[in-house]
């Protein structure tokens, strides 16, 4: 549970660090291109070895699922960015926190995790209580659904390759399977970066390098919870634990104030916790 609770932890922080990025940034692929080098030089760190295809046992399963984990991060970004533009911002953020379902349900369909009724209540009041908090007077219909619906998958199956190297992959290649997939993220936002003529601004390298940190814990942690923690209670209390914090945390370090629906929502996500974790 510790490594669950950091993970949320980390995931907060990379919020908060891209909030106070705000107007100190110029090249948002430039300020991503950052975050993955940070992502990357740490996960060589912990990789603790100078070989980076290393001649052992289980390298090739790390390799392939580290080159489709890094193509789904980037990916889903991308969606996310796409959606915001042509939906809004309150949808596809609801879309791309729903995206637990998935792992969630591969837990229990693939790997035969079976949920208990406090569970199942848990993860059902935690869905209501996601589209409740994001869900606000004006927010309008969208205009592509299509491009919602793939954005959770897209999501949801970024987050499930965690749990499908802690099911299939080798233990000891744990880091090697992170650096894999922050190197390829690295890789094609760098390239992509390059089509679309973005510079690197002083704010861009300082935010993306700091965003880095916490971006890289939450995943390496997250990874590590998975051993101890079942899925289906590990992802719906990564995903709610990250809504909880980021509210207080904006609540109490940037004065926002929150609305009676969204006041109503995160005690959803409270009782949800405690049903999720019985």
């Amino acid at each position: 549970m510790l490594y669950l609770l950091l993970a949320i932890v980390s995931s907060m922080l990379v919020s908060v660090t891209m909030r106070l990025s705000e107007g100190r940034t110029r090249n948002s692929i430039s300020m991503l291109a950052m975050n993955y080098l940070m992502c990357t030089a740490l996960s060589a760190c912990f990789a603790g070895t100078a070989d980076f295809f290393p001649a052992q046992e289980g390298i090739g399963f790390a390799a392939l699922l580290g080159v489709i984990s890094g193509a789904l991060y980037l990916g889903s970004f991308m969606l996310l960015q796409w959606n915001i533009r042509v939906n809004g911002v309150v949808l596809p953020a609801t879309f791309m926190k729903l995206g637990v379902l998935v792992p969630t349900i591969m837990a229990i369909v693939v790997f035969r995790e079976v949920p208990r009724a406090a569970q199942i209540a848990g993860m059902l009041l935690a869905v209501l209580a996601i589209v409740l908090v994001q869900s606000e007077k004006g927010t309008g219909r969208a205009k592509n659904a299509a491009g919602l619906v793939i954005l959770l998958l897209g999501g949801g199956l970024t987050d499930a390759t965690s749990k499908i190297y802690e099911e299939m992959g080798t233990p000891a290649l744990e880091n090697h399977f992170l650096l894999y997939t922050f190197a390829v993220a690295l890789l094609l936002c760098a390239l992509l970066a390059r089509a679309k003529g973005q510079g690197l601004s002083k704010g861009d390298a300082a935010f993306g390098l700091l965003i880095g940190v916490p971006n890289y814990f939450s995943a390496r942690f997250l990874l590590l919870s998975l051993s101890s923690v079942p899925a289906v209670a590990a992802y719906p209390t990564y995903s709610v634990g990250t809504i909880v914090l980021i509210t207080l945390v904006g609540v109490l370090l940037f004065r926002e104030r929150i609305s009676r629906r969204q006041a109503l929502a995160l005690l959803m996500i409270l009782a949800a916790l405690a049903l999720l974790n019985l």
